[in-house]
């Protein structure tokens, strides 16, 4: 099985890491993307592909857990949802334009990697995380995600 390796950003107070933990089975929908290029990547995800679980918007931005994809892309409903936190009217039941999938909490950083400590990395410099600083679902390279694992030190959570 072919793994690929991703990144997801999140505000802490919208829906944090440990929020993601204290779900049932520690596994939740990643919904209410609503940009296009974050939504095709969403689509590229494949059950058991390895995500990075980013802070941003908090000082410093870092991160701070691992996660695995569950369940692959389908329809975000909450699009169509007129009150929830991210409406779409647009996107239909019938035609969906916006997808999720569903990721479970694995590891929590013992040394949370922050946004400088990834600049300041020779071998991060051309990371997503850099260059894409925006996009809220992206991609990481396997020696990305070797390299920020080193310097995190994932715990495994049960």
């Amino acid at each position: 099985m072919n793994i690929n390796y991703w990144l997801v950003k999140s505000e802490p107070s919208a829906y944090s890491f440990e929020d993601l933990i204290s779900e049932e089975d520690m596994t939740a929908e990643w919904d209410g993307v609503r940009n296009y290029t974050a939504r095709n990547n969403i689509k590229k995800m494949k059950v058991g592909d390895q995500v990075l679980f980013y802070h941003s918007m908090i000082v410093p931005p870092q991160v701070v857990g691992t996660s695995v994809v569950v369940r692959e892309a389908y329809p975000d409903d909450t699009a169509w949802d007129p009150n929830s936190e991210h409406p779409a009217p647009k996107s239909t039941p019938e035609k969906p334009i916006w997808f999720m999938v569903d990721l479970k909490a694995q590891a929590k950083m013992k040394y949370p990697v922050t946004l400088k400590d990834v600049k300041a990395h020779p071998m991060l410099q051309d990371m997503a995380l850099v260059k894409l600083s925006r996009l809220s679902v992206q991609p990481v390279t396997n020696s990305e995600w070797d390299c920020i694992l080193d310097l995190g030190d994932p715990q495994k959570l049960n």
